[in-house]
């Protein structure tokens, strides 16, 4: 079941910016079933110097259910006077991906696109020093703090390139690409019209009106709960009769990623943070999207089409509706969650976001030059200030 969103009177104010008590604590995430820290869970989501879905209570709580059985994950906690001020999942491993170095890391797993931790604005430079502190204390056998899918600029990161060049800490970005966001200030027709040529909008146009010649052509675009069970069962089935479902990889393929989609949709439109769109023939669907938003920004989760339409491109269309966004309020830009150099959307959407993976020094002298060799040989290149 989705957990209860929290009410107005759940919600604490914001952290104050003031001198404060500041500590990091290790929490296991079972503690958070109880709703009076998930309401102070959902109220710092609100007050996030940079958005996260993937780290917010209704994703992550189901996501470590699902996925953290054994309950090694913990939940790294900034409290400022007692009150919580961010938020990140780490876990320590013993390797390194196909290398024998434990660390500490951010947990991640396939169905998560984002590792930036939940902070409150204001607070970002904090969250780092207390957590670099942290690690530096309960290194253990850790030889470094790995940070995977964390955005290369905003406040946070900032905040961190700051932090580790006062505290002459080194860090290396051991892997940086880029993906397809949506960011304009144009209409979403004047950014069809840059982002493709001629020749792909006449074919996408006449695409467009012989699919509509098939039956009656609807576009559905919600943001509230009703339907939301049955829609979800549509989507599943529709993912699943695909290309992902023979593969073995669609959401509906596996019990703990079905029970994940459910209760993540379910959690997102209780807060009013799902949109979900989609184009239909006679009541049926040909593509469907459901997406994230979270202001400032968005993010398209999860989309799926009828491989029977497949040459009407019912993928592309469906973005096409997407441009939408451009004139959603409040919502400045799109994160399309893909991967680079994404053959549709990156066609499509014609800004980038940089996402890396990046590893931080900790623990005394010894530790901190054998890190050294490590970045290294990793990188070619000596670990160093963050840029």
């Amino acid at each position: 079941m989705a957990t209860r969103p929290a009410s107005a009177d759940d919600i604490p104010h914001p952290p104050e910016m003031r001198p404060v008590a500041m500590r990091m604590a290790a929490r296991d995430w079972s503690e958070f079933a109880d709703p009076g820290q998930q309401g102070q869970w959902d109220a710092l989501a609100e007050w996030a110097a940079e958005p996260n879905p993937f780290f917010e209570s209704w994703y992550l709580l189901p996501s470590l259910r699902g996925f953290d059985e054994r309950g090694r994950v913990k939940l790294l906690c900034l409290e400022a006077d007692g009150q919580l001020a961010g938020l990140m999942p780490l876990r320590r491993d013993l390797a390194y991906y196909r290398y024998p170095f434990p660390q500490w890391s951010t947990w991640i797993h396939s169905n998560c696109f984002l590792g930036a931790p939940l902070v409150a604005r204001g607070f970002e430079a904090a969250f780092w020093r207390e957590l670099l502190a942290w690690a530096d204390q309960n290194s253990g056998p850790a030889l470094f703090l790995h940070l995977s899918h964390l955005p290369l600029h905003g406040p946070l990161w900032d905040a961190l390139t700051q932090v580790c060049r006062d505290g002459v800490r080194a860090a290396s970005v051991v892997k940086r690409e880029e993906r397809a966001m949506l960011a304009s200030d144009l209409s979403p027709e004047d950014y069809f019209e840059a982002a493709l040529g001629g020749k792909k909008r006449k074919e996408l146009r006449r695409q467009r009106r012989r699919l509509e010649e098939e039956g009656r052509f609807e576009v559905r675009r919600r943001t509230d709960s009703e339907g939301l069970e049955s829609w979800i069962d549509e989507f599943l089935a529709l993912e699943r009769a695909g290309w992902k479902g023979a593969e073995g990889s669609a959401l509906a393929s596996a019990p703990r990623t079905e029970a994940l989609f459910r209760e993540a949709l379910s959690g997102a439109a209780a807060r009013g943070k799902l949109e979900r769109l989609g184009l239909r023939i006679d009541g049926k669907p040909v593509a469907m999207l459901a997406s994230f938003l979270t202001p400032p920004g968005a993010y398209s989760y999860k989309t799926t089409f009828d491989e029977a339409y497949s040459r009407y491109s019912p993928g592309v269309l469906l973005q096409r509706e997407n441009l939408a966004m451009l004139e959603r309020p409040g919502i400045e830009w799109t994160d399309s969650c893909a991967a680079a150099d994404h053959p549709m959307i990156d066609h499509l959407w014609t800004e980038r976001r940089a996402i890396g993976r990046v590893n931080v020094a900790i623990g005394g002298a010894k530790r901190r030059a054998l890190f050294g060799a490590i970045a290294r040989r990793e990188t070619g290149r000596p670990a160093g200030e963050l840029e």
